[in-house]
């Protein structure tokens, strides 16, 4: 990992959305992809990927699970030698029929498992990393957040605002202890895009979503892929601590 043509990324959540779109970048940037998810379908993606001449991993592990982090991440270490490009796209927002839960019907377990997802694997994650990223004075943190976590929205859980909000604050703080070892920590924060977590919401909310951004439109998980890309690569070497909104004009500030 001398080389940015030899650099190691580890995208979570790669088997569809803005994962997805994330991992098709780095591989036609020909980096070392690792595409981690709790689908198998990561393991069709890599071969298209090895088909295409690039070169990928598939690694299929449940983020909700400590175990199966520890164990995903040796598998990274032994096979690669490490990561200098983690993105923590992996996120969950779970509904019911399609609608939200609301603060009065939300159980501790609901809180709790959108809290292991959100924030502690990524912070499980970035523990794991950070030492090598350090010792090679170079790395790039992607923490994929929200518009939820940046100002009020009414399609989103107390859960998924919270965990997405406490993305943010581990972020900066992140950036600031490892800025002066070449390491860099920024989040994107997505507004309403159309992925396969997107459709989960009822379709009413989302025709509505579309109606009252400004751009008039759901924004796209290459256009997400694509800051992404941008704040992993050297030329967003002196951006970090960042939170790039990516929502159309839905939050400006």
């Amino acid at each position: 990992m001398s080389s940015s043509t030899q650099r190691v990324v580890l995208v979570t959540g790669a088997a569809s959305g803005i994962g997805l779109a994330t991992a098709r970048r780095f591989a036609a940037d020909h980096l070392k992809v690792i595409l981690l998810d709790r689908s198998e379908g990561v393991h069709a993606i890599a071969k298209e990927f090895e088909q295409q001449g690039f070169n990928a991993l598939a690694l299929v592990a449940d983020l909700g699970d400590v175990e199966q982090i520890q164990r995903a991440s040796e598998t990274v270490k032994t096979m690669t030698g490490g990561c200098d490009i983690l993105v923590n796209n992996a996120g969950i927002h779970p509904k019911r029929n399609g609608i939200t839960i609301s603060l009065e019907e939300m159980t501790l377990e609901d809180w709790e498992t959108v809290f292991r997802i959100n924030l502690t694997a990524p912070f499980l994650l970035c523990q794991k990393f950070i030492g090598g990223m350090k010792a090679r004075q170079w790395g790039r943190i992607i923490n994929v957040t929200s518009r939820a976590a940046r100002t009020y929205s009414d399609r989103a859980g107390t859960h998924y605002s919270a965990s997405k909000a406490g993305l943010i604050g581990m972020t900066r703080k992140i950036a600031g202890d490892y800025a002066a070892f070449g390491v860099t920590a920024n989040c994107v924060a997505p507004g309403q895009i159309e992925t396969p977590l997107a459709r989960t919401s009822d379709p009413k909310v989302l025709a509505n979503a579309a109606k009252t951004t400004p751009a008039g439109r759901l924004g796209t998980a290459d256009e997400v892929a694509s800051s992404i890309q941008y704040l992993a690569s050297d030329a967003a070497g002196f951006i970090t601590g960042a939170v790039i909104d990516v929502n159309g004009g839905g939050f400006i500030g």
